[in-house]
């Protein structure tokens, strides 16, 4: 992948830049924004801007880009890399705009690190810069094919429920009238909408409905934040959406998708406002008839809490192989248990497949729990709700 000259200055500069590199994506940011204002309030999410956690995430990938060329030279990251086009499609992200982040990424990098940028340097931190934006690049080009290309399409709210005081689920249609396209459960859509300051922010939200139904459903959380971006979009969704409005809805991306033979045991393990796809999974699951071993665990608050918990209880009931597994930490009742949710004494079953969401902390400690039960960590797929800081923080 590398070359052999740039792979050696790549491994002798990655500890200093990778030192630097949250200066040099602050930098970065700060840079691209200025020069291009319209991208902060029309693409990029203002609340991880002002939280620093696209920074982060940014950072961390790549940091485990370079760090992966180095290690593995014979292949590439492609589980990593799946997952940022899958979100780049979302947004309709374009090819050209990799050169821009190019130039105001590179003048960071200059910036930063002053005279250690020698000729060298650069042309080996460019080759890695190309060979990860020119793989998103392909991967994003295949993911328009496969969806019709890039673009919002307008739908109407046909119903808005209100599953807790923080969950609100809209069902919507194409307000055009067509036919809605089949998504494969566990992926999500991005929702642009119009704010009152003339921004049109964008959000992604797991599809929570069937994969079968004629609409699309997505449940959304009502986030509250110290920042004044912080939760825009939820609260406007939550305060100002109500039937008959229209939002605009990109196509079905997302790699956490069920995937193996229909006879694979598998563990779905949610927290919070993370149930949201498994709802998709287990009614994929129970229209498929999946007959192997289905071990469902949520963590929440309270029952008052668990959105979509009917649906979560159902789906699951339909499946004759599944157990449940409810956590509260406050009013568990006799069928749930009190606590964390926490798999020390619940049975996984071997060659088990596990498909996690919920915050970062719980599914880092879920995961643990199902590799000490013998699940290989290849088998372990999860879902974050916003940037994805699981590689910043390994």
């Amino acid at each position: 992948m590398l070359t052999e000259q740039s792979a050696a200055t790549v491994r002798a500069t990655l500890p200093a830049v990778g030192a630097a590199i949250g200066e040099i994506t602050e930098r970065f940011y700060t840079r691209l924004f200025d020069a291009h204002p319209d991208l902060l309030r029309n693409l990029f999410n203002r609340g991880n801007q002002a939280a620093g956690t696209q920074r982060q995430a940014l950072a961390g990938s790549i940091a485990a880009f370079a760090a992966h060329l180095l290690d593995h030279p014979d292949d590439r990251p492609d589980a990593m890399l799946a997952r940022i086009a899958h979100k780049h499609a979302s947004l309709g992200v374009a090819p050209e705009q990799y050169r821009v982040v190019h130039e105001h990424l590179f003048a960071a990098l200059a910036e930063v690190l002053g005279e250690a940028v020698t000729p060298e340097v650069a042309a080996a931190w460019d080759e890695v810069y190309w060979l990860m934006a020119n793989a998103l690049t392909a991967i994003e080009k295949r993911l328009y094919e496969e969806s019709g290309g890039p673009g919002f399409r307008a739908f109407r709210v046909e119903e808005r429920i209100e599953e807790t005081p923080d969950v609100v689920t809209f069902r919507l249609r194409p307000a055009d009238g067509g036919p809605v396209a089949g998504f494969r459960a566990g992926q999500y859509v991005s929702v642009r909408v119009a704010l009152p300051d003339g921004a049109r922010q964008i959000r992604q939200y797991s599809l929570s409905g069937a994969p079968g139904e004629a609409v699309r459903r997505i449940s959304v959380k009502r986030v509250y934040g110290e920042a004044a971006p912080d939760g825009e979009v939820s609260n406007h969704l939550h305060a100002r959406v109500r039937p008959g409005d229209v939002l605009e809805l990109s196509e079905p991306y997302g790699d956490l998708v069920l995937a193996g033979a229909p006879d694979t045991p598998l563990l779905l393990a949610s927290a919070g406002i993370g149930v949201t796809p498994m709802i998709a999974m287990l009614a994929d699951l129970a229209a498929g008839g999946h007959r192997a071993p289905v071990t469902v665990v949520h963590g929440d608050r309270s029952p008052a809490d668990h959105a979509l918990r009917a649906d979560h209880a159902a789906y699951a009931g339909k499946l004759p192989g599944a157990s449940v597994h409810f956590f509260y930490e406050r009013d568990a009742g006799r069928t749930a248990r009190t606590g964390l949710a926490d798999l020390t004494d619940i049975a996984v079953h071997p060659g088990t497949r596990a498909y996690l969401c919920g915050p970062l902390p719980f599914m880092r400690a879920i995961r643990s729990q199902l590799i000490e039960k013998g699940v290989a960590p290849a088998d372990i797929h999860y879902e974050v709700f916003g940037p994805d800081l699981w590689l910043a923080r390994d």
